[in-house]
């Protein structure tokens, strides 16, 4: 568990001591965990999403993934002979 403490100047205005506090919340990734919380996810779930998460993360290259760039060599440098 994560405890954000933010301590507010005698002349501070709340909203900036508020912005603060939002912004320590969110680096401290509160505001994910209870988004994350809000419904329960089976553990069957759970190891899906991290399953499909860690396969955009490697996402293996195969031959047929590139572009194909088609080159006229042809060699005589001035454009197609089609």
């Amino acid at each position: 568990m994560v405890q954000v403490e933010v301590s507010v100047d005698s002349g501070e205005a709340f909203d900036r001591a508020l912005a603060r506090f939002k912004k320590m919340c969110g680096k401290a990734g509160i505001v994910t965990e209870i988004k994350k919380r809000s419904f329960y996810e089976k553990p069957s779930e759970k190891r899906r999403r991290i399953e499909m998460k860690r396969q955009r993360k490697v996402k293996p290259r195969r031959m047929g993934d590139r572009p194909q760039y088609h080159h006229n060599n042809s060699g005589s440098g001035g454009g197609s002979s089609h």
